[in-house]
């Protein structure tokens, strides 16, 4: 278990709509080496990923990120190369990133020619969490039914809302500035994080900013953009006039304001992402970066908890990332699945562990809608 270290990306005061807050989030250069492009596909919809000749996996699929790593930055030489997809001339109209007819997608990491790798942004983290002890019981206690011993826990299902769904989320991403720099966004609603989302360099940002409306987002989240009030406005305290005699004092002051900005935000905003450990599964080895998803630890009273997928390079740095915030329901299955794995998925150990009753506990398996996998006469 480790954490996400978000070294060299500063966040900038935030900007609000509503009950919409945008945090931006700025490198002070880019990541040498990455580029990231949109592959926007033909209709809109649900997407099907071939897993196997008989195993599917059916979700909403806006578009594929392409990683790019065939730059001369790659080698270190600090090259800088236009995103792929990009177009010279043709007015302000221009399509903007590389639109393909809806392909059958075999696999949700796919090897593309040249040093590129298309993947599906979320449907990484979203497997990870689906399959989440996928396999079921691996003993054949006499409470489990003949199907959880067969299948295990296939199939499993999950909602999610989509971006324009949101409340005022896509206002506010198109009316917000982008800040020169600017490599990334955190998204609040009501003041709970929603999503993280970095890219390496500025032009991808600016190419990938609106595309944050048709990303999935957690029942939580949908229900404070609806019901949740408006959320206060960043503003700047500079002092009273006598300390503040020339532009020197007052830049000064503006960017003592804009660290005590930053501090508030990490400790404060968006600790339940940075201080929490996670499990991560390496997907895919992109020459000096690697394409990981991960799990947090699923434990109870811990906040909100993010699944996600992120690209590092070499010594650790976040090139890119995109999380998803889990609902107290779905964190509470994820924990009930870990307690069960670890006590062999016996159901008297694990109400050990829980502290309850073997009743309670299977009142519980029910109630996460794992009634299933139960015999009828427990």
């Amino acid at each position: 278990m480790t954490r996400l270290e978000l070294t060299g990306l500063t966040a900038r005061p935030s900007q609000v709509w509503g009950g919409v807050r945008l945090v931006p989030l700025v490198r002070e250069a880019p990541v040498e080496g990455l580029r990231l492009h949109r592959e926007a596909y033909e209709g809109f919809g649900a997407g099907v990923v071939e897993l196997g000749p008989l195993t599917h996996h059916v979700s909403y699929i806006p578009h594929g990120l392409v990683a790019d790593w065939s730059g001369p930055g790659a080698e270190g030489q600090g090259g800088q190369s236009a995103a792929y997809g990009t177009q010279f001339g043709g007015g302000p109209d221009a399509p903007r990133t590389l639109r393909l007819p809806r392909p059958p997608l075999r696999r949700r990491a796919e090897r593309r020619p040249g040093d590129r790798l298309r993947f599906l942004p979320l449907q990484l983290a979203l497997e990870g969490y689906l399959a989440l002890h996928f396999g079921g019981p691996t003993t054949a206690w006499e409470e489990w039914s003949r199907r959880a011993l067969r299948d295990g826990l296939s199939p499993r299902a999950e909602d999610a809302y989509l971006g324009w769904s949101v409340r005022g989320l896509g206002e506010a991403l198109r009316i917000f500035e982008i800040h020169p720099g600017q490599c990334g966004v955190m998204v609040y609603v009501s003041d709970a994080l929603a999503a993280a989302f970095v890219v390496p360099h500025p032009d991808d940002y600016r190419l990938l900013h609106a595309s944050l409306v048709e990303d999935l987002y957690g029942e939580l989240v949908h229900q404070y953009a609806l019901y949740g009030a408006p959320v206060a406005e960043f503003g700047a305290r500079l002092g009273s006039g006598e300390h503040i005699r020339t532009l020197a004092d007052l830049r000064a002051a503006a960017r003592g304001q804009e660290r005590a900005w930053e501090e508030a935000h990490d400790g404060l905003f968006a600790r339940e992402l940075l201080d929490s450990s996670y499990g991560f599964d390496r997907v895919y080895r992109m020459g000096s970066f690697t394409l990981w998803r991960f799990l947090p630890p699923f434990v109870r009273d811990g906040g909100g908890q993010h699944i996600g997928e992120t690209i590092t390079d070499h010594k650790g740095q976040v090139a890119y990332l995109k999380t998803f915030r889990l609902s107290d329901a779905q964190i509470r299955r994820g924990y009930l699945l870990h307690v069960l794995a670890g006590a062999e998925w016996e159901l008297s150990r694990a109400a050990g562990v829980l502290g309850s009753s073997r009743e309670e506990l299977v009142r519980r398996i029910r109630a996460a809608g794992f009634s299933e996998l139960l015999k009828g006469n427990v």
